[in-house]
C-alpha cells in the first residue's frame, strides 16, 4: 500500500509582503506549508509540499501533476508554484505539488526514472493516497502538458471532484483512455491556448468529441507555457471558478 511518511518540516509560514503589494510575480502570501515525502507502491520516495490555508480547513483540494520532466518541468513550473503561493490565501485551496519519478527541483530529487506515464501512475496514487490519509476536501487534479497526460490517464481510478487541463498535448492518452472519461460524470475542464504549440481550439474539439461533457475553455492569444501575469491569472481564475467560486474575482493587490 502507498503511505504519506512524516513531514520534513511543518509550521505557518505568515509573512507575507507588506499590504498594498501587488499579487504578481513571485510574491509568496502566507499560509502553512509542509514539504513531504510520497512512498509509492512500487517502493520509491518522492518529494513535495503541500501548502493550506493558514485561518482554517480549506474547501477544496489542487493536486498537480507537472509539466514534462525531460523539458524541464517539475514542482515549481511556474504556474504550479504561483497557484501555491496565493491560492491557499486567496481561495482557501490546499495546493499539494510534488517531484514525479526522477524528478528534480529545489525541493530535492524524487526517487526513481521517468516512464513515459507509465510507472508514473503509481505517482498518482501516491498523491491521491495523501489526499486520503490528510482527509484534504474535494481533491481535483491539475495537470499541465505531461501532467494532463497522467490524469487522463489514471485519474479515473482515483475518487476526483475534477479534473483540470492546462494545455493537453494529447500525446500519450489513448482515444480509449479518453472516452473512459464520458460514463463517469466526473467535471473534466480542458484549458486550451489559442496558440499552443500541439493543440489548438478547433483540434482540441474535434479530439474531446468523445466526452460530452468535458468543459473547453479556449483563451484567446493564449500559449503553452502560459509566461505573463495576464496569462497567470487567467489559468488561476479558471482554477477557482471551479474549485471555489465564492472567492472570485481573486484580488489582485494584498490587503493583509
Amino acid at each position: 500500500m502507498t503511505t504519506q511518511t512524516t513531514p520534513d518540516s511543518a509550521g505557518p509560514d505568515s509573512a507575507g509582503p507588506e499590504p498594498g503589494t501587488e499579487i504578481a510575480g513571485s510574491v509568496v502570501l502566507p499560509a502553512r506549508r509542509e514539504d513531504i515525502v510520497l512512498r509509492t507502491e512500487d517502493g520509491l520516495a518522492l518529494v513535495g509540499e503541500l501548502a493550506s490555508p493558514l485561518d482554517g480547513p480549506p474547501v477544496a483540494t489542487l493536486v498537480c501533476l507537472h509539466p514534462l520532466p525531460t523539458h524541464g518541468g517539475f514542482m515549481d513550473s511556474h504556474i504550479l508554484r504561483k497557484a501555491a503561493a496565493r491560492l491557499p490565501a486567496l481561495a482557501r485551496i490546499a495546493v499539494l505539488r510534488f517531484n514525479t519519478r526522477g524528478t528534480s527541483s529545489p525541493r530535492g530529487t524524487s526517487e526513481g526514472a521517468f516512464d513515459g506515464a507509465v510507472a508514473e501512475r503509481h505517482d498518482v496514487a501516491a498523491a491521491m493516497d495523501f489526499v486520503a490519509q490528510r482527509s484534504l476536501p474535494a481533491p481535483w487534479l491539475l495537470g499541465w502538458s505531461f501532467g494532463t497526460e497522467l490524469a487522463l490517464k489514471y485519474g479515473p481510478r482515483h475518487p476526483i471532484a475534477g479534473a483540470i487541463l492546462l494545455s493537453p498535448p494529447l500525446h500519450r492518452t489513448t482515444p480509449e483512455e479518453l472516452a473512459a472519461w464520458a460514463g463517469r460524470g466526473v467535471p473534466l475542464v480542458a484549458i486550451i491556448p489559442e496558440l499552443d504549440d500541439y493543440l489548438r481550439p478547433a483540434e482540441a474539439g474535434e479530439r474531446f468529441a468523445a466526452v460530452p461533457h468535458a468543459e473547453l475553455v479556449a483563451v484567446e492569444g493564449g500559449k503553452h507555457l502560459w509566461v505573463g501575469e495576464k496569462q497567470t491569472r487567467r489559468v488561476l481564475d479558471e482554477i477557482v471558478a471551479r474549485l471555489n467560486p465564492a472567492a472570485l474575482p481573486l484580488p489582485t493587490v494584498w490587503q493583509g
